[in-house]
């Protein structure tokens, strides 16, 4: 048999009888006519998986459980009148993911719903988003999702849990309301939604069908259009929440425009401030944006062949100043990947910059090469990114010659570090030019840096602060700087974890962590499945990319209890069969020792003990013989 029907040979009879329980694992079944049955070993650092079968047309059942199915949250004590609540639902134990709600009397404020990318111990996850199981609960008492800024990492999870937090309005600046409209392109059964877009002149506004809060936008400086901090105000004083932000300086000093911006705040009344903790721990201040695009356009004027920018699609504001500066010396500009067409296209609906010089990639060939830039996606080597696919020679419409020069403007993300080294290696094996932010100022991050953050503390007063946005130890971090070095109390200062509910009590003058915390698990989008992160099936899919699999089927004679013919094996990842032939015909005969062993006398077969045995036996034998521990899957079937 092939592997194919090798795998719904166990499958059919399992489908017609079997169930599968909450965590995705078959309870098992029998036939009058086949009796098939498969289980994988127990490993060090597996869950037990020997219930679990593979059922043809049919997938896992946490596959099919319903999307944030839950339990009310009765160890959330109930909130005293006149307590003001704020919980940081995700954002403060990992880089994305940012959500945080403010909850006063019966009406809540949630601020940002981001999604964030899985990590390496997250194979198969796209993406994961913040655990809304609490304001599902409460959304009778939601009034309004309040957006910072367009990036994905605070808006990419909307889509996903506008339904469950009851469809509020939508309040953002234009860039975010642009974006997200682009984004919902995508998700056409998600709900219709309502955005309020707010100018940036705008005071506070009262906030639709809320009679306790109301909401002012501030211009701040990111990374893209319209990023902005926002501040709701409560009968107590202002909530801060900054998004994300960072300092425009010139060698340690702040430039005219940033101090203007943070004027206004000597006359708010800040009861907590919130801010963005994910470059605290790089210590001195961002390089000047300023800088980064004086060195760009130089690059640009100066190249004399064909130039290709890899850069941050998020970054509009730079991309904005590449189209700029190739415009000025009468280039064309080439935008390839989507994301970058995504954000650029917001970007000339908005009309915030001259598009008359993009060219497709078609009309690229009737341009002299000194003539063209090329804005490509790929920069974190991403596989199948438009860099990514050029630096390898399989772009259909670009092939790199040496007069090309590569400008990576950005850094290395945390976690990318090998894919980058790889786009390297790849660019540095041609005779191209390549310039990286190492050698040249062509990147300053979005995130302020150490001393950037400091400088934004003395820029406005407050009375309570919880750091935000970032791993824990960067939370941690911020928070040690502001009692160290700037002399905040230590009980006027909290660090959250993701659910932990902070409390300002008694007329805003008392800071509360308390103990219990909101529902806050790994939510995660795994092709069509959304909610809870299966550890099991991580912990699965970890084993296989490590060790691999190996498929045992024997077909036993229902009436004299040996094997009809020898058993067949299925490896994927484990080792390479043409190589290893005495290797398994070894283990076919230790197959067969073991079941017709097992069954010797016996009336009757049971199932479960049998597979059991053959998987430990297998097991052992190939850790054994090759230092290795694939997940073994017998399939038994009779006739």
């Amino acid at each position: 048999m092939t592997e194919k029907t090798q795998g719904h040979s166990a499958g059919e009879s399992t489908a017609r009888k079997g169930s599968i329980n909450r965590d995705g694992r078959s309870t098992g079944s029998k036939s009058s006519s086949v009796q098939s049955s498969s289980s994988t070993t127990k490993k060090p650092y597996s869950h037990n998986t020997s219930k679990r079968t593979f059922t043809k047309g049919s997938r896992p059942s946490r596959f099919n459980k319903p999307a944030h199915k839950s339990r009310p949250s009765h160890k959330v004590p109930a909130l005293a009148d006149g307590d003001i609540r704020v919980v940081p639902v995700s954002g403060v134990e990992w880089v994305t993911n940012n959500m945080t709600f403010v909850e006063f009397k019966d009406e809540i404020i949630v601020i940002d719903a981001g999604f964030g990318f899985p990590n390496i111990e997250q194979p198969g996850i796209n993406y994961t988003i913040p655990d809304v199981t609490y304001l599902k609960e409460n959304k009778h008492k939601i009034k309004a999702l309040v957006i910072t800024h367009g990036h994905m990492d605070h808006v990419g999870a909307i889509p996903h849990v506008m339904a469950d937090l009851g469809n509020p309005p939508i309040y953002t600046r234009e860039f975010g309301a642009m974006f997200i409209k682009t984004r919902m392109h995508e998700f056409k059964s998600a709900p219709k939604l309502n955005i309020i877009t707010i100018d940036g002149e705008t005071g506070y506004i009262q906030i639709e069908g809320s009679a306790h809060f109301k909401v002012k936008f501030f211009g701040l400086t990111h990374s893209i259009p319209d990023s902005t901090g926002v501040i709701l105000q409560t009968p107590y004083g202002g909530i801060v929440s900054t998004g994300d932000v960072r300092v425009e300086n010139v060698d340690g000093v702040p430039v005219k425009e940033e101090v203007d911006q943070y004027e206004f705040f000597k006359k708010e009344d800040i009861l907590l401030m919130t801010m963005d903790s994910t470059g605290i721990a790089t210590p001195g201040w961002s390089p000047n944006e300023g800088k980064v695009r004086e060195t760009l356009d130089g690059i640009i004027r100066d190249a004399k062949g064909r130039l290709l920018i890899g850069a941050f699609s998020s970054q509009v504001e730079r991309l904005i100043a590449f189209l700029e500066s190739a415009k000025k010396y009468g280039k064309y500009v080439v935008i390839e990947g989507r994301s970058m067409k995504n954000n650029l296209g917001i970007a000339k609906e908005l009309k915030l910059t001259d598009f008359s010089h993009v060219i497709s990639l078609d009309e690229m060939k009737n341009y002299p090469t000194n003539k063209i830039v090329l804005i490509v996606t790929g920069a974190q080597g991403e596989t199948y990114s438009a860099l990514d696919r050029i630096s390898r020679g399989v772009h259909r419409h670009v092939k790199l010659d040496q007069t090309d020069t590569v400008v990576l403007s950005s850094s290395v993300v945390p976690g990318n570090d090998y894919s980058v080294k790889k786009l390297k290696d790849q660019l540095y094996r041609g005779s191209y030019q390549i310039i990286t932010h190492t050698d040249n100022t062509v990147h300053a991050s979005g995130h302020g840096k150490r001393e950037e953050l400091k400088w934004l503390h003395t820029q406005i007063p407050y009375k309570f602060f919880m750091p935000i946005h970032g791993d824990h130890y960067m939370v941690k971090m911020h928070a040690m700087m502001v009692e160290k070095e700037l002399g905040v109390k230590s009980e006027n200062i909290v660090v959250p974890d993701n659910g932990s509910i902070i409390e300002i009590r008694e007329n805003g003058t008392k800071l509360v962590k308390l103990k219990e915390k909101i529902p806050a698990k790994v939510i995660v989008v795994d092709g069509k499945y959304i909610g809870p992160q299966h550890d099991a099936v991580i912990k699965d899919r970890l084993a296989l990319a490590s060790d691999g699999i190996f498929v045992v089927v024997a077909m036993i004679n229902q009436r004299t209890k040996k094997l009809k013919k020898s058993p067949d094996i299925i490896s994927r990842g484990f080792v390479y069969l043409k190589e290893n032939q005495e290797l398994l015909n070894e283990t076919r005969d230790l197959i067969r020792k073991t079941i017709e062993d097992s069954l010797e006398g016996k009336k009757n077969i049971e199932f479960d003990n049998l597979k059991e045995l053959v998987s430990k036996n297998v097991s052992k034998f190939l850790v054994r013989k090759t230092d290795k521990e694939p997940t073994v899957i017998p399939v038994i079937l009779t006739a």
